[in-house]
Order: C-alpha cells, then structure tokens, then sequence
C-alpha cells in the first residue's frame, strides 16, 4: 500500500506494523504498549525473527521473544522479510544487531513502507550513509532513535541558552561492530546531540579501563562531553547556562513510550521527529572518535 495513502487508514482501523528481528527486549516493550492500547493508532501483526548466530545477547533471545510476541499478542510469526512487507503499511526494524541494517533495510526497500529502524541504525558509517542514500533514491521515508530523547534525562534540562553540555550512559561493546560506540554508547551520545543540535566538527576519544570520555567542539566553540560506562552504568546529563548549571534527577524516569508515540505518529504523516541528517551526523562523530581512539587520543575532524 503507498505510504501516501497510510493517513487514510486512520479513519478506519488502527496501521498494521511488522517487526523485522525478534532478538531484542523492545520488540515485547513495543507491542505491549501498541497491542496493549496505551498508544494507540497502531498494532504489531507480523515478526519475522531475523537473529545473528555470532552475537550472544541475539542467538540467545530471538525464539523466546519470537514465542512471546506470538503467544501474549497474537502476532503472526513469518518466514521471511518480503512476506511481511505484503502484511502490513509499516515496519518496524528491531534487529538488535547493526550489522544486518543495511541488507535488510534493502528488502523492504520495494515495498515502499515507511520504516523506524532501531538502534544502532548500522555498524559503520558507510552502511548509515549508504541506507539514507537507498532511502532517498527509492522515496522511502525513515527515521532513528534512542528512546532517551524523550526522556526525563533530557526534558529536565533542555532548552534555549546551553552552552556546552556533558551526558553520561552506558557503553560496553560488541565485538563485531566495528563503531565500537554503536552498540551502546550510541544512547548517551543521542542525549547530548538532543541537547546540543548539531554541528560538531572536532572530536577526542580518550580510553580507560572501564569507561571512555569524549570531548567534541562544535562549530560555534561550543564544547561537549559524553562518557561511556563499562560494563554499564546510569544514565544522566548536565548543562551549563551563562546563569548557572543544570544536572538531571538521579533516578529520571525512562521508558518507550515517548519513543512509541513519536514512531505512530511518523506513519500517519511521514514526517519524521529527527532529521536523517542529524542521525548520520551522530555516525559521522562515532567514526570521528573511533579514528581518534585507534590514533592514542587525537583530535579528529567529522566529516
């Protein structure tokens, strides 16, 4: 069905999503809260499991959370990406793993159904770029995310007059994604982007035992930090203002459902709530302080 015509459908019955890779939590998150009824417009009917035999955290999880998926919301398991595609008018792209994005984010690309694609969005720069260069040759709308942007870490603290900023989360790695703060680090670095915009230009990357600090300037002097937890850690943030500092609650609330909402809302308009650009400006920082790590703590430019 073209995605110009998925508005209509609101007037008679809620969008019908797909979930391509069931190997992660947000996949169980997303339905309780869309099949649940607490956001409404939208229903998951389909799943194609996907999973990555290589990655513990994916070859451990995809049949159970596949089974959950099938047994607590009603949805329609399938054997491959096409024939979900012909199921529903949107997708959602949860495969836990970044590397697999690209391959199959080609196999809806015909279907021309909008689609969110969780993080990370890919494993490398290249692949990030080459799925918006797709994307906007096939006019298929899409857009990523990290549900912190709609979380209390940001929305305690946001708003006009920040002069730099420091965000603070998880960030252990996975051994196969070659953008080592892809896998998880990706999260604070989206609540510093959220706070600060976009416009980095120069990034440092120092590495520890257990974390690693990230200083970047922006093009307006501006300076931020963002520090990656190993093996986790909380989440948090603060902002400096010519008046004085700002830090966020201890314990902030944090869920999906800021998250959730924004995705619905982007299948019924095709509007998208974070510009690509600012996305791949996000990889583009990655691979700067990925050069930066692999150089002994050098300044990088992004580009």
């Amino acid at each position: 069905m073209p995605f110009m015509l998925l508005p209509l459908l609101l007037l008679a019955a809620d969008l019908r999503l797909g979930i391509i890779g069931t190997d992660t939590s947000h996949a169980g998150a997303f339905a309780t809260l869309l099949n649940g009824g607490k956001v409404p417009g939208a229903k998951i009917v389909a799943a194609y499991k996907g999973g990555s035999a290589d990655v513990e955290s994916s070859r451990t999880r995809v049949d159970k959370y596949a089974e959950e998926l099938q047994t607590k919301f009603g949805v329609e398991i399938v054997n491959d990406i096409p024939t979900l595609a012909k199921k529903v008018d949107a997708i959602l792209l949860l495969s836990i793993d970044g590397r697999v994005h690209l391959a199959q984010f080609k196999q809806v690309l015909a279907a021309k159904k909008p689609v969110f694609i969780d993080k990370p969005l890919a494993s490398t720069l290249a692949d990030a770029r080459e799925i918006a260069r797709l994307a906007k040759e096939a006019n298929v709308p899409w857009f990523s995310a990290s549900s912190l942007r709609w979380s209390e870490i940001v929305s305690s603290v946001e708003g006009p007059g920040i002069l730099g900023a420091m965000a603070w989360g998880p960030g252990p790695f996975e051994e196969h994604h070659q953008l080592e703060l892809s896998w998880y680090a990706v999260h604070p670095i989206e609540i510093l982007f959220t706070l600060m915009g976009p416009g980095c230009e120069e990034v440092t990357r120092v590495a520890g035992a257990d974390s690693d600090e990230i200083t970047c300037k922006w093009k307006d002097g501006r300076l931020g930090t963002v520090r990656a937890l190993r093996p986790y850690g909380t989440y948090g943030a603060v902002v400096f203002r010519k008046d004085g500092v700002q830090v966020s609650p201890s314990k902030p609330h944090t869920d999906y459902e800021g998250l959730v909402r924004e995705i619905v809302k982007f299948f019924e308009t095709g509007k998208v709530p974070v510009a690509n650009s600012d996305t791949l400006e996000m990889f583009a920082f990655m691979d700067a302080a990925q050069r930066s790590k692999e150089a002994g703590g050098k300044p990088m430019r992004v580009y």
